[in-house]
């Protein structure tokens, strides 16, 4: 940050290490059964049937054992990676208890080493997912996997890690799940529990589901003609295929039995009669119903908006016909959003030209603040993308049917081989008009806390929602991102077991441009001031956004893991006051520890 400061008051955060409680066994060594309330009838059911094995390594061969460093070589609150011959791990030290687990983040493969440890889990570095250091199950999202757990034994003075060859390769560990115990005498056309939607919301439900010991039946449907994929990837990498973007393979959603319909659009939805009906006419009854569907894009209303070659970016093919035809050619993007600018970014190598096309005068500027847009507008005027700015689109003009000239308002008229559009997006749910399902005026559908619409057994996750946020004294919002929606279908299903959990998760996202991150975290939806520190220029800061004398959201570049040590110090309850950040001392922040 470079500089004398003086030292603002350090911000107080208490640490807390909740020690994990073992797994409940039943006396036969089988987990306990959970009681499940279906239509009024308490059923029973097992997590998968598994023998308990003292050996956690049955194969002696998987198994390696390494003595990694002195016990007095890590302090409490300490973090290292070790190396054990045939894989890493990492090592952490809290309490004077040793902590070992896989030491990348299975969702982008983050080294955890350089993430936050506080109140007894690590929060990765790059997108803010959470892992428990006592289990190693991830606790906050994005991603789907929690980490490797290995064995550590002190031996003369020795910290020794015993760890499975396997795991040290994957570096991920799936949690067991359940099965379907109905499948073989279920009828079509009733479920227990339909998802409407394959995005991450409607996956983690079904997983969380399966997690959680639940064995009747569960259907998800999506009107996309793919198994749940990393859309994010779509305007970050435009080349992805579907396969290589997939959240979870065919043989996943098959050996725990959750049936996904693909190329299946519902049309109505009858809450009193829990009945959903489909574009072909084909009804599904339900017990309980989760609405995961997300958002459509917005399209141009101007003249010529149905000319080939004009894409919303919505799926891998878009994304996939939108670089071919850009390649040498005249790109224009229309709207200066997150997806617009990834999608400018990615373009700016393959294309004869990049253009983009934007209302405000500044990128990002309501979201990210005037100075932070200006910073990145001129990174991508480097990049030699032109800006055409408080101005729209009048016309798009076609040759041959193909789209050839984009015509602005101002005037100016921009050579065009293909225009992509990313001018936001809209709640999908003209569906459930009739339903008895509350839509407000937007179109969001207003859940509580634990994710219940107004009708009960009929939960909403995912950009269609609007919740009351605990970090924004519980006012409702509509935060249409990758990692909320995470958190938003493994809440709607732990209450559809009725656990009765709330959500309570910080907001935290990214976009990547030019080989470059902002990390976000917070929700600064009113922001009165920002706080920047650091070289704008250089493009390496941090932005605090503040509201009266609050700090409500954090944003950084080549600063990690600040983003991750502020979201920790919001999920923690601590408010951080504006005079906190505004000396430039970061120290509270980035030293070791919370």
């Amino acid at each position: 940050m470079g500089g004398c400061f003086s030292k603002p008051k350090p911000v107080e955060v208490k640490v807390e290490v909740v020690l994990p409680e073992k797994e409940e066994m039943s006396p036969n060594g089988k987990a306990s059964p959970l009681a499940y309330k279906a239509n009024g009838t308490s059923r029973h059911f097992h997590l998968e049937e598994r023998p308990i094995t003292l050996n956690p390594y049955p194969k002696a061969k998987d198994v390696v054992e390494a003595s990694v460093c002195h016990v007095k070589e890590l302090e409490n609150g300490q973090m290292r990676e070790v190396d054990l011959g045939c894989g890493k791990a990492l090592l952490i030290k809290q309490n004077g208890e040793y902590y070992a687990m896989g030491h990348k983040c299975p969702h982008y493969g983050a080294p955890l080493v350089k993430g936050v440890l506080s109140r007894g889990r690590i929060r990765c570095p790059w997108h803010g997912a959470c892992f428990s250091i006592g289990t190693g199950d991830i606790e906050d999202f994005p991603g789907l996997d929690g980490l490797p757990k290995f064995q550590v034994k002190i031996e003369k003075e020795r910290v020794y890690i015993r760890a499975s060859k396997q795991a040290l390769q994957s570096q991920r560990r799936t949690k067991v799940m359940a099965k379907c115990i109905t499948l073989s005498n279920y009828n079509t056309s009733i479920t227990n529990v339909l998802i409407i939607g394959a995005g991450p919301a409607g996956l983690l439900c079904a997983e969380t589901l399966r997690q959680e010991g639940f064995s009747d039946r569960i259907v998800m449907c999506t009107m996309e003609k793919y198994l749940p994929y990393d859309r994010p990837k779509l305007s970050k990498s435009m080349d992805s295929q579907p396969d290589q973007i997939a959240l979870r393979s065919k043989e996943f959603f098959h050996t725990y039995d959750i049936e996904v319909l693909m190329d299946m659009q519902v049309v109505s939805v009858d809450a009193k009669s829990k009945v959903a009906v489909f574009k072909d006419g084909f009804k599904m009854e339900y017990n309980k119903l989760l609405i995961a569907t997300g958002n459509t894009p917005k399209t141009l209303a101007c003249k010529g908006k149905e000319i080939d070659n004009v894409f919303t970016l919505r799926t891998p093919e878009d994304a996939n016909w939108a670089v071919r035809l850009a390649s040498g050619k005249n790109a224009v993007i229309v709207g200066a959003s997150f997806l617009g600018m990834e999608v400018a970014a990615y373009l700016c190598e393959k294309a004869h030209s990049v253009s983009v096309v934007e209302l405000e005068d500044i990128p990002f500027k309501r979201f990210l603040g005037e100075k932070v847009g200006r910073a990145i507008m001129k990174m991508f005027e480097n990049h030699r993308i032109k800006f055409y700015m408080q101005t729209e689109v009048s016309e798009l003009r076609e040759q041959e049917g193909k789209l050839k000239e984009v015509v602005l308002k101002s005037g100016k008229v921009l050579r065009a081989d293909v225009c992509v559009i990313g001018i936001g997006a809209s709640p999908t749910t003209g569906f459930l008009k009739q339903s008895g399902i509350t839509i407000d005026s937007r179109g969001f559908i207003p859940v509580n806390k634990m994710m219940q619409s107004n009708v009960p057994g009929v939960f909403a996750a995912g950009d269609v929602v609007t919740f009351p946020l605990a970090l924004r004294n519980n006012k409702r919002v509509n935060v249409p991102h990758w990692q909320m929606a995470h958190i938003q279908g493994r809440i709607a299903a732990l209450n559809m077991l009725a656990q009765g959990t709330e959500i309570s998760t910080i907001p935290y996202l990214w976009t990547a441009m030019f080989g470059k991150s902002i990390r976000y975290a917070g929700h600064g939806e009113g922001f009165d001031d920002v706080i920047v520190q650091g070289d704008l220029d250089e493009l390496k800061f941090v932005a605090f956004y503040t509201r009266s004398d609050e700090v409500i959201a954090v944003a950084s570049m080549n600063y990690d893991p600040i983003v991750s040590k502020v979201a920790e110090v919001m999920a923690s309850g601590k408010t951080i006051r504006k005079r906190d950040v505004e000396t430039g001392d970061m120290s509270w922040l980035t030293g070791k520890g919370l």
